[in-house]
Formats: C-alpha cells, structure tokens, sequence
C-alpha cells in the first residue's frame, strides 16, 4: 500500500498550519493579517485567528491592531522550534485520575493515556530540535 500521497495527521490538528503560518510571516518579514496569512495555507482567517492567538499566548508572535493591524514574529526564525509551536498549539494535559471501582478497562485508558502523554513529550523534546529557519531550508520557495 503507498503512503505517497497521504499526510502524516500526529499532534494536535493546528500544528501544521500554525507551522506553514509562522514560515510565512518569517518569509514576509512583517506584519501579515489572518485572511492573508489563511489564504497562504489554505485555511480559514476565523480558525487562524484561533491558532494565532494560542501563539501569540505563547509569545512567539504579537498581535497588531488596527486597520494595518495582524502578526508579526516576537524572534527569529531560527529562535522558533517545532517543539515551541507544537506546545503551544496542543491542548493541556491534566493529571489522569481513575475511580478504582471502574475495572480493567478504566485502569487500561489511564496506562494508555499515559504512554501517549510520554510518546508526546519525547515527539517535543525532538522537534524542538528544528527550527523555522531548518524547515524554511529544507523547502524551495518560489517568489
């Protein structure tokens, strides 16, 4: 079976766009709205106002207002790591509690729940080993 032409859907269902968006206001250089920086990634500005705001939350880009207003990068590109925007666009994890009187099944989600809550801390600790800088590198854009 080919996986050619399937994308690969691990983390959290913003990462990717919040990844293509932030390349995008890095190329650009400045400040860039939600319906330009939605129509660069093939998204809607309402939902990229959503994944911008979670990134501005984790101070990776500020929001301008205003008529000329819309986003702009707080650092470099190659100060940005997949594993800071994968953070701050993913849901927070809260501690798993079982009621001991749930049975096997109950007991089996919590040690599931929390191997997946490992894989994800060790998919952070590598991806904040790239920045935006190494993905922009690993990509020919075109003018």
């Amino acid at each position: 079976m080919s996986t050619a032409n399937r994308g690969v859907n691990i983390g959290p269902p913003r990462f990717k766009i919040a990844v293509h968006s932030i390349v995008w206001l890095a190329k650009s250089g400045s400040i860039l709205s939600s319906a330009m920086i939605a129509s660069q990634v093939n998204s809607h500005a309402t939902f990229m106002r959503r994944v911008m705001q979670s990134l501005a939350t984790a101070g990776i880009v500020e929001s301008k207002g205003g008529r000329e207003g819309g986003y702009v990068l707080l650092k470099s590109a190659d100060e940005i790591t997949l594993g800071e925007i994968y953070e701050a666009v993913s849901t927070t994890t809260e501690e798993l509690e079982v009621d001991m009187a749930c049975g096997a099944s109950a007991l089996l989600d919590v040690e599931l729940e929390k191997i997946l809550q490992e894989t994800e801390q060790r998919t952070i600790e590598y991806l904040r080993q790239y920045t935006i800088t190494n993905v922009m590198e690993r990509v020919e854009f075109f003018s």
